[in-house]
């Protein structure tokens, strides 16, 4: 039994390629982006159709008592309350990886993001531009990625002069993958002074953000194999999704999307950005950081998202799923048929 979304655990190792799982594309070799883990898929069925057991092998609280017996072949079949039983057999499932990344700039420790250990050179140029410390890729001299006993160190060695950078914007984030204000040291460090972005070179059409929205979901490999991912990609003005990220944290998927954008040139202006989550206030910020004039999510915005996107001159669309959205900020960026 498979949970709705993912794909069956293979039997043979994935391959490291985009279009597949993105099992540790860049770091130490022995880091994967998912993991292989023994699991009791079960489902209910009649109690008269899962067989027959009694307690070898049941547990259960107060209120849902189990009981069953497992067979040669791994299968098990259980009783339960209210005339319903459970059949399942052992399976191995995957699991996402969540790892503490700790990311030094010259020597000095300046964040630790817990995060999934693939792409880990775009998490860090990502991270860089979108928090100010630099201002371009030919900002970063190097980088090293370090595999230690409790995690990863990315050690980045950053040009002298966007050390002062460093130290306004210096924060120690205590690893929550949701959410990325955790650790600044005052309110006046939550928001960054950002200029408005000029008005997008040509409008968006519907066509292209409903198509965005549904090439994203089939491109999120990490996420449909273990459920537990966020994606961020880019797609051009027609909404082909040209770049695709995925992580455990939202914030690091979308680091990670235009860190790899930023690394190869790609020119933000004319697309948009796509996101398998809520618009929250920081998504809304990096992708402004990054020079993108659309934000496209899947849910629901927050109202700081909202006031940034106003103040940024970024078009935030939300609630993008079966054909439908909702823009919350500058419908002017649509397409003037389409615009209300």
């Amino acid at each position: 039994m498979n949970f709705p979304g993912r794909a069956p655990a293979p039997s043979a190792p994935l391959a490291d390629a985009e279009t597949d799982l993105p099992a540790q594309r860049s770091g130490p070799a022995s880091l994967r982006s998912y993991t292989s883990h023994p699991v009791w898929r079960a489902n209910a069925q009649q109690a008269g159709n899962a067989g027959a057991g009694r307690a070898d092998r049941g547990s259960g609280d107060g209120d849902h008592a189990y009981a069953g017996t497992t067979d040669a072949d791994g299968a098990y079949a259980g009783c339960a309350d209210a005339g319903r039983a459970y059949a399942g057999r052992a399976e191995t499932d995957l699991i996402a990886s969540e790892i503490p990344v700790a990311l030094e700039f010259n020597g000095i420790s300046h964040a630790t993001l817990l995060a999934t250990p693939c792409d880990l050179e775009d998490l860090a140029y990502g991270f860089s531009y979108t928090e100010g410390i630099i201002r371009s890729a030919r900002d970063i001299y190097g980088m090293d990625v370090m595999e230690k006993p409790s995690g990863i160190v990315v050690q980045v060695e950053i040009a002298s002069a966007r050390l002062h950078e460093l130290k306004l914007r210096r924060r120690n984030l205590a690893g929550r993958s949701g959410c990325g204000l955790c650790g600044l040291e005052s309110l006046d460090e939550v928001r960054r002074k950002l200029p408005a972005l000029p008005a997008p070179p040509e409008c968006f059409s519907p066509a292209a953000i409903t198509r965005a929205a549904g090439e994203l979901l089939s491109r999120q490999a990490l996420h449909q194999a273990t459920g537990a991912t966020h994606a961020a990609g880019w797609a051009d003005k027609e909404g082909a999704i040209q770049h695709v990220r995925e992580d455990v944290g939202r914030h690091n998927a979308l680091d990670k999307l235009i860190g790899h954008m930023l690394r190869n040139a790609v020119p933000p202006q004319g697309g948009l950005a796509m996101i398998s989550s809520r618009a929250s206030f920081e998504m809304v910020q990096k992708t402004a950081a990054a020079g993108i004039s659309a934000l496209v999510a899947v849910s629901a915005p927050t109202s700081y998202a909202l006031q940034i996107a106003h103040e940024l001159n970024v078009m935030l669309a939300c609630f993008a799923r079966d054909r439908n959205f909702t823009v919350y900020s500058h419908p002017e960026y649509l397409g003037p048929a389409d615009r209300p």
